[in-house]
């Protein structure tokens, strides 16, 4: 393509890129624009477009995992898990927190980050408001734990859906490489949370006759759509563990657990179709058509090229300038977009240094952008739906506050990933 159309292509991409982060037009209505640009100005054919650049693999795996969630909504499934938290806690606000977090990054990884925002966030506030305790320090705990629990799976966060669905790597792949390190860092994060919370949580129980009155199964009103729901979620797992031994993408698992949730929990699909976001997925085909026409004009690899020149073709720091590069981007700029544009860098890399197997550039990639999420309150999306249920509820959390908490701990926490990324695939690479 000619030099025009090249510097057209990147200032197609800022234009929407800082729509996007501006927020006075839907993030969405901008990343359709900009697709739309790249394709009406010839970078890329619609043919292109869907066949080669849409990622249907993970526009399939979060529609699928978005219906066989609200399955097991229904079911009371979280209601059961909340009234348990409160149960073992004794309401002890640093018990409290502590268990809220643990659900919370563990229903990340498993479900997915937005869903465990969604579905945590009113609960903890409840939780809260029956024990007169100010839920801000919880609320900013359960994001930290978004992000960070998110990051141990391929399905728990989107940019490594993303990184997953546009790579080799599967589910065990990541539970396997990034799931140690969300251990790690989920402890570390948590003491550092206490502590910086520490005059906003009291010591103290409940009286022991208010816990014992606590009935963890009475929010289950079908016990058998709960046992039902639960069986197919189980599965759905089991299938992502081993969907690569049987040769089928994750999408194909996330829609079977979907198909069959709804048909052996005798859900309306209208009702259950309801609950896919439309706007989250066709914010994706927007991005990936942006993506394609950056790749179609040859700005992605002018790019990669200038990056390995930059580093002398030293893939060891380029690896830690991917992990630090992407955290601190991704704490002002949403991960997702930043990780769509990524992706095609890394691969453009990886060709040019012979590198096409160097796995730690994709780990640091999902480090970076997964964990430099935390940083400000616009980072991820499970911040902005955290931040905005907590504010309807009376709990304002400002911008300037929650990086004044929150950005030293994502520092830290890629202080960590950056350690274990050295330690394991340099130190004890050739162990």
């Amino acid at each position: 393509m000619s030099e025009f159309q090249f510097y057209l292509a990147i200032v197609i991409f800022l234009l929407t890129y800082g729509g996007i982060m501006a927020e006075k037009v839907p993030r969405t209505i901008c990343s359709l624009i900009g697709g739309g640009a790249m394709i009406y100005f010839g970078f890329l054919t619609e043919t292109e477009a869907f066949k080669q650049f849409i990622d249907w693999n993970t526009l399939g795996l979060l529609a699928g995992m978005m219906i066989l969630i609200s399955v097991v909504k229904k079911s009371g499934f979280f209601r059961v898990v909340a009234l348990w938290t409160m149960k073992k806690s004794k309401g002890s606000p640093r018990m409290l927190l502590v268990l809220l977090s643990v659900v919370t990054a563990v229903s990340a990884s498993f479900l997915d980050a937005v869903t465990a925002a969604l579905l945590i966030a009113p609960l903890t506030i409840s939780l809260c408001r029956m024990l007169k305790l100010n839920p801000v320090p919880l609320l900013v705990a359960e994001i930290f734990m978004c992000n960070v629990g998110g990051s141990g799976m391929m399905v728990g966060d989107p940019p490594n859906v993303m990184i997953g669905s546009a790579t080799h790597l599967n589910f065990l792949d990541f539970t396997e490489n990034t799931g140690p390190l969300a251990v790690i860092t989920v402890f570390m994060t948590l003491c550092c949370i206490i502590w910086l919370f520490r005059k906003e949580l009291p010591h103290g129980n409940m009286p022991q006759e208010e816990v014992d009155k606590i009935d963890v199964m009475s929010a289950v009103e079908d016990r058998k759509l709960f046992n039902r729901s639960l069986t197919v979620l189980g599965l759905t797992i089991l299938g992502f563990i081993g969907h690569a031994h049987f040769g089928l993408d994750t999408a194909t698992i996330a829609m079977t657990g979907a198909v069959v949730a709804m048909l052996v929990c005798g859900i309306n699909p209208d009702d259950a179709m309801k609950e896919i976001d439309l706007d989250t997925l066709f914010f994706f085909m927007g991005l990936f058509v942006l993506v394609g026409g950056l790749e179609k004009a040859g700005v992605i690899n002018a790019i990669a090229k200038w990056g390995v020149n930059l580093a002398g073709g030293d893939h060891h720091l380029i690896t830690f300038l991917i992990l630090w590069i992407s955290g601190l981007a991704s704490a002002f700029i949403d991960n997702i977009p930043f990780t769509a544009t990524m992706i095609p860098l890394i691969k453009d890399m990886q060709q040019l240094m012979g590198l096409a197997h160097a796995d730690y550039m994709w780990w640091a990639l999902s480090v970076g952008a997964c964990y430099g999420g935390n940083g400000t309150s616009i980072g991820a999306s499970p911040n902005v739906i955290m931040i905005a249920i907590a504010a309807k509820e009376g709990h304002y959390i400002s911008y300037g506050q929650f990086m004044k908490w929150c950005f030293p701990m994502m520092i830290l926490s890629l202080i960590i990933g950056s350690a274990y990324i050295e330690i394991r695939y340099f130190m004890l690479a050739g162990l």
